[in-house]
């Protein structure tokens, strides 16, 4: 069943990635009208997100964020089907990296980088940043169920080089790369919502006492990263530019957690200038409230 769905879906995405841009983004234009207004995906959790987010907005501020981010939504996840079929010169016209010196300096310390980034703006295209480096670039992410589509996401960010770690995987790939000597790029979209567990760490986001996602600051300290920010700025519709921000050059030194808030206020900063290109449809706050119940 899953190759069926699979194959009865590629030719569709493969025809909506050579669309020319003009006609791709009319086509999102449509498929908003369908996901937001027609089907409501998500909705309710969306509404209840930026209202827990942004509660000294007013109802009519709300429902702007809510609808500029659906369309924005339907961009992005387009975008990253682009990706099956986009040139690079399309790909380096339409994502910049705006202070790439900052990485490239840290790269001739030899010592592997953790590149801490949230589901913000474009994360999608950040695997062209492959093209600019000598380190080999990793993103760590969760595996979709259906193995032929986990595949082809895997296709698609690795067209430019770029290699995907299955979360369990990530502590032997780094381990078996130290050792061999082989530094490397590791993304974390570390705004994710952890599981709960006892030794869970908790801190406020959106000032919001929720369980925080820490493994980009174990994994730092633990392999002696030096840690930046990427900071992904929406430009205009399909126009991206990124920002390096060192966070440390010395993780070790630095208290526990600390490093993890100072991700979150960077996040937080984001939402703030402009929360309608935040993932609003994940359940980041689905476990306030249960501090102390595990």
């Amino acid at each position: 069943m899953q190759l069926l769905v699979y194959l009865l879906i590629y030719p569709l995405l493969w025809l909506i990635s050579i669309l020319p841009f003009r006609l791709f983004y009319a086509f999102s234009d449509m498929v908003y009208v369908v996901v937001y207004r027609v089907i409501g995906y998500r909705k309710k959790v969306v509404r209840e997100n930026i209202k827990l987010a942004l509660p000294h907005l007013s109802d009519k501020e709300r429902l702007q964020i809510e609808k500029k981010f659906y369309k924005h939504m339907c961009d992005m996840f387009l975008e990253m089907i682009k990706t099956l079929s986009i040139s690079q010169k399309e790909i380096e016209e339409r994502f910049k990296f705006k202070n790439l010196e900052v990485y490239l300096d840290l790269e001739k310390q030899n010592k592997s980088i953790a590149a801490m980034c949230s589901h913000y703006a474009s994360y999608e295209w950040l695997i062209s940043i492959t093209r600019y480096i000598d380190f080999e670039a990793y993103a760590i992410y969760k595996k979709i169920n259906n193995k032929y589509f986990d595949d082809l996401v895997k296709k698609i960010r690795g067209k430019f080089k770029a290699h995907l770690i299955h979360v369990k995987e990530t502590v032997d790939v780094i381990t078996t790369n130290e050792n061999k000597g082989v530094k490397g790029l590791y993304g974390f979209a570390s705004d994710q919502s952890p599981q709960l567990k006892k030794l869970t760490h908790w801190d406020y986001f959106m000032g919001i006492d929720i369980p925080v996602y820490t493994g980009a600051e174990y994994l730092s300290k633990k392999f002696d990263m030096n840690v930046v920010f990427l900071n992904v700025e929406k430009v205009k519709r399909g126009y991206y530019e990124a920002t390096f921000e060192v966070l440390t050059q010395d993780v070790r030194s630095i208290p526990d957690y600390q490093l993890t808030r100072m991700f979150l206020d960077r996040v937080e900063e984001q939402i703030r200038k402009k929360p309608e290109y935040y993932l609003w449809t994940h359940k980041r706050w689905k476990h306030m409230g249960k501090k102390g119940t595990v």
